[in-house]
């Protein structure tokens, strides 16, 4: 895979003393109850943005932007907060009530059934960015409704890169606005079902071919979550695939996708020095490292409920598992003398 022409050129100096690049994510923060066949949770912290987060800020610093009710006290910022993550632009809604989802797994953890959904105070939420969230030359857009995606992102103008999620709702009831938003992203992340859909193609390589066609402007890059499968990246001249990581226990899925993101766009920013030294572009081999950070993230997602297992993971384990992942994908081109 040869590089992708998505780290755009800074509207500031990118190097600035004494200040690290930060990541703006702007989405959903939740309470999540969550039944699967292996336990259950009646009430646990959950949302995109703090999935995304938690992933993300192994590598640089993140900055989250989404609201709240009354009933996100405390312990639940300790836990964003414990991980340096910035909660100033976390709006409190006076009298609201916090984004809740509930859902079920069968024995089949790729398929799931949403049995309540109350938007609360997401409902009419309108992002409010701070100087410092809109100055982030890396953001994130959540899965959230594409206008509000597109005003994020016309309000971060020194973003280098942008990346976003979406999700078959809007393909199917915002199609236009959707992909208007496409358009001013540099990476596109979805699963292979939604990009399916919002292309009406068969497979992910004319998928991604048919994305690629309706830009510039548009993404560089495309990363294809697949669940129990791994993962995939293509850009307009390559492919590459990891497959998940083999994990004797799979408890609760939920905010697997979102922590994908956070390892694959986090390990990205972390590295700056190779960024620039690439001259506008992302090397291809740095976006297989990325790939591979952010199947170990999500890895660990798994295999705990919501964000449990995340939120105590160390980085010496995130190495140890992409090491894991490295020699597992590892093979040499031995050739044997073929019968025809």
């Amino acid at each position: 895979m040869s590089s992708a022409a998505v780290w755009g050129p800074s509207a500031a100096p990118y190097h600035r003393e004494g200040q690290h690049l930060s990541i703006t994510v702007v989405g959903s923060i939740a309470f999540d109850a969550v039944k699967t066949p292996f336990g259950e949770r009646e009430r646990m912290l959950g949302g995109a943005a703090v999935h995304f987060a938690l992933a993300a800020s192994f590598f640089e610093r993140v900055r989250v932007v989404g609201p709240v009710g009354d009933d996100f006290a405390e312990p639940e910022l300790a836990v964003l907060e414990e991980h340096a993550i910035d909660t100033d632009d976390i709006e409190r809604v006076p009298g609201g009530k916090t984004f809740f989802w509930r859902g079920e797994y069968g024995w089949d953890l790729n398929t799931r059934e949403t049995l309540d959904t109350q938007l609360n105070v997401f409902e009419h939420f309108e992002p409010k960015l701070s100087p410092e969230s809109r100055a982030s030359e890396v953001l994130f857009l959540a899965n959230i409704q594409p206008d509000l995606q597109r005003r994020v992102r016309e309000q971060c103008p020194q973003a280098r890169f942008v990346a976003m999620d979406s999700m078959n709702l809007w393909i199917e009831t915002a199609r236009d606005s959707l992909l208007q938003t496409i358009a001013g992203v540099d990476c596109l992340i979805l699963n292979d079902a939604e990009l399916r859909e919002l292309t009406a193609k068969p497979n992910l390589v004319q998928a991604a071919r048919e994305i690629f066609s309706w830009g510039p402007p548009g993404p560089a890059a495309i990363a294809a979550k697949q669940g129990e499968y791994g993962a995939a990246l293509l850009t307009p001249d390559g492919f590459f695939g990891l497959p998940a990581f083999p994990l004797e226990a799979v408890v609760d899925p939920t905010g697997a996708g979102d922590s994908f993101a956070g390892g694959f766009v986090g390990y990205l920013a972390a590295r700056r020095e190779e960024l620039d030294a690439a001259g506008g572009e992302l090397p291809g081999d740095l976006l297989r490292r990325a790939m591979a950070y952010g199947t170990a993230l999500a890895s660990f997602n798994v295999e705990e409920f919501g964000t449990e297992r995340v939120a105590r993971l160390t980085a010496e384990e995130i190495f140890a598992r992409v090491g894991e992942l490295s020699e597992m994908t590892r093979f040499s081109d031995v050739r044997v003398p073929l019968r025809r």
